[in-house]
């Protein structure tokens, strides 16, 4: 089975939000089933500031699921939208 890059828009409930801290908790709250890889900064409008989370899983039944369920529950945090997944060769 192949690996798959996957990316995931994670939007703060406000512009007030601590990002360093919700990055943190990210982190923290990673799948066993996703590897972390990196967290840009993407500037939204008003202040805002979402979160475009790249992690790593195995291309197979459930894929995100997991990750999208454990990122949703985060405080601060409003919606989460996977926008991208390509393999890895």
């Amino acid at each position: 089975m192949s690996d798959v890059v996957a990316t995931m828009k994670i939007m703060p409930e406000s512009p007030d939000v601590d990002l360093e801290a919700l990055k943190a908790d990210i982190q923290a709250a990673m799948p066993d089933d996703a590897e972390f890889h990196k967290i840009d900064e993407e500037p939204i409008a008003f202040g805002l500031t979402a979160l475009n989370l790249m992690f790593i899983i195995e291309d197979g039944e459930g894929g995100t699921e997991s990750t999208e369920e454990a990122m949703g529950k985060l405080n601060n945090v409003a919606s989460v939208e996977i926008t991208d997944t390509r393999r890895l060769m």
